[in-house]
């Protein structure tokens, strides 16, 4: 009897520590306005709709919007360490933000997840870095995917315009390196800022190298500007852009300007349209459900998406590291870094993730495919 009494009081004991865990805190940093805003948005949105428990644990969502301003992202995400004892950072939504928030997650031992895409944010992996990950694709793997495309359409000479700042920069080393290997040559070299109203200079410049196609190496809707100015000078090339203008509002923006333009993106962007035997298709298409279902039909964009593949990641490895710690503890967050660094196999809206030590990504060439804008539509252009 007394046996019995003991083990019925260490049941109670166990439940009374369970029901006494402390919720899950995620904090998220997105730029919901600002030059940054169509890319923002639909991660914000994502948030909404992502889970509110976790292995039976309460999940609670802190969202913050950083104005697209690096020093606001910064301040965001040590709020949330500070004040609000997040377990886990998702953002921010561009490249610079995202970088600049490493040091204050790597300083409070903080996992995050970028939703931005610059390699630099995972590589070189480092005490730093090793608590930092990232869903969108690196530019390495869209680098390839343009100049293979390039390669098939002809193309020998190319002109180049990106952001000035570690997006644009990061595109131009990667785009660089896959160019020479596969012998197109760069003749025109150009930056801008995201702020900007006029790249008439840098046009100019371009147009005259007539190059055989140019790359816009820009996010959301200032990369409208070089294409449409382009246009305006009667450049008649081909235009590719990066995957970090695949939302709707660079379509609603753009108009007839961006037509007939190709760029890289994730399958989520097309994801009706993928062969059935597609990896991602199935991952994707419940994404899109969910999300159009929340916010109406055609409303599902990429970056929506790379929040959503935070979400997924974060899910997996929640149940792992509340095995070894209680949330809002240190052995949680370390416990929560190293189940996403184990993660395997996991189908996501853009591609299927398989992290280890050296890659805080993961995807693979599953993760990409290419598209045409047509009639202010993305068409799957395989």
């Amino acid at each position: 009897m007394h046996v019995i009494k003991s083990m019925a009081f260490g049941a109670a004991l166990l439940a009374a520590a369970v029901a006494a865990r402390a919720d899950i805190t995620v904090g998220v940093t997105v730029s919901a306005t600002g030059p940054a805003a169509s890319l923002g948005i639909p991660e914000k949105n994502t948030i909404g709709i992502m889970p509110t428990t976790i292995a039976g644990q309460k999940v609670n969502y802190i969202v913050l919007d950083d104005k697209s301003d690096t020093t606001a992202a910064v301040a965001n995400t040590r709020k949330l360490i500070t004040e609000d004892k997040a377990d886990i950072i998702l953002g921010s939504t561009t490249t610079p933000n995202s970088l600049a928030m490493i040091d204050t997650v790597a300083e409070a031992q903080v996992p995050m997840i970028s939703l931005a895409a610059s390699a630099r944010i995972v590589e070189p992996q480092d005490a730093k870095r090793r608590w930092v990950f990232k869903t969108p694709q690196n530019d390495i793997m869209m680098s390839i995917a343009i100049v293979q495309h390039m390669v098939d359409k002809g193309v020998k000479t190319v002109g180049f315009i990106g952001f000035a700042d570690a997006y644009g920069e990061g595109w131009y080393g990667e785009f660089s390196k896959i160019a020479a290997i596969k012998g197109i040559q760069i003749v025109a070299n150009e930056r801008y800022n995201r702020a900007d109203t006029s790249v008439t200079g840098q046009v100019l410049k371009i147009v005259a190298a007539k190059p055989d196609a140019v790359l816009v190496a820009a996010s959301g809707t200032p990369a409208v500007l070089p294409q449409k100015t382009l246009k305006e000078r009667g450049y008649a090339g081909k235009y590719y852009q990066t995957h970090g203008v695949a939302n709707n509002d660079f379509l609603r923006v753009g108009g007839k300007d961006v037509d007939d333009t190709y760029l890289p993106a994730g399958g989520v962007l097309v994801a009706a349209q993928l062969p059935a035997d597609n990896p991602v298709r199935k991952s994707a298409l419940d994404y899109v459900a969910k999300y159009e279902a929340a916010y109406g039909k055609g409303s599902v964009s990429t970056f929506g998406a790379h929040a959503w593949d935070a979400g997924v990641l974060m899910t997996a490895a929640i149940p792992v590291a509340l095995k070894k710690a209680q949330p809002g503890t240190p052995a949680f967050r370390a416990a929560l870094r190293d189940a996403l660094e184990a993660v395997k196999e996991l189908p996501g809206a853009h591609g299927i993730f398989n992290m280890s030590p050296a890659d805080h990504l993961g995807l693979d060439q599953r993760a990409r495919v290419m598209v045409k804008i047509e009639n202010g539509a993305w068409k799957y252009a395989p």
